[in-house]
């Protein structure tokens, strides 16, 4: 089953790569782009708690969802890549098996322990 799950998150992040080859970028901002949610990392220097919640709204894929429709809607371009990167950030590291963090330390995910 582990291996199907890494499947899907595998194409749920080409199909984020295809829809950002629809906007007028240069390819090269992909990459550049792809780590800026880690930001919610910083969350961490106040504690675990704090940590799990920033990191986690930055992580969670209905949230970068609900990002990209609301800009699509009101026809944000810069909204809609960040709805996009969003997504594929959350099915990058769920392919290495970081989920979306608990409280208690920063290595229990909801796809289990990290290594």
């Amino acid at each position: 089953m582990r291996n199907t799950l890494k499947l899907e998150e595998i194409l749920m992040f080409l199909g984020s790569i295809f829809l950002f080859s629809h906007y007028d970028l240069a390819w090269w901002w992909f990459p550049v782009f792809i780590l800026l949610p880690d930001i919610g990392m910083l969350g961490y220097l106040f504690g675990s708690k704090l940590g799990a919640i920033s990191y986690n709204i930055f992580h969670h894929k209905g949230i970068a969802i609900l990002i990209y429709l609301i800009a699509f809607h009101l026809e944000s371009h810069i909204g809609e890549l960040a709805g996009i990167i969003l997504f594929a950030h959350s099915s990058m590291d769920r392919i290495f098996g970081y989920g979306l963090k608990y409280a208690d330390d920063f290595k229990h995910t909801h796809l289990g322990w990290l290594k």
